[in-house]
């Protein structure tokens, strides 16, 4: 998560320096995906330890 947030902070720095609508647009894309990618990758974590913490799975 460090590495994104500091992935995070350096494209809003560029977003604010920047006056050229396409860009900011990009810029601003990467951002919400960046954020979606790591919630997206914590859910996933959690469904994992919940599988294998499974008590009905261990038999198996």
């Amino acid at each position: 998560m460090e590495d994104q947030q500091w992935l995070i902070t350096q494209l809003e720095e560029l977003l604010k320096k920047s006056h050229d609508y396409k860009q900011k647009a990009l810029l601003q894309a990467t951002i919400n995906l960046i954020i979606e990618q790591e919630e997206r990758k914590e859910q996933l974590q959690g469904e994992l330890d919940g599988r294998l913490w499974n008590p009905g799975n261990w038999g198996s």
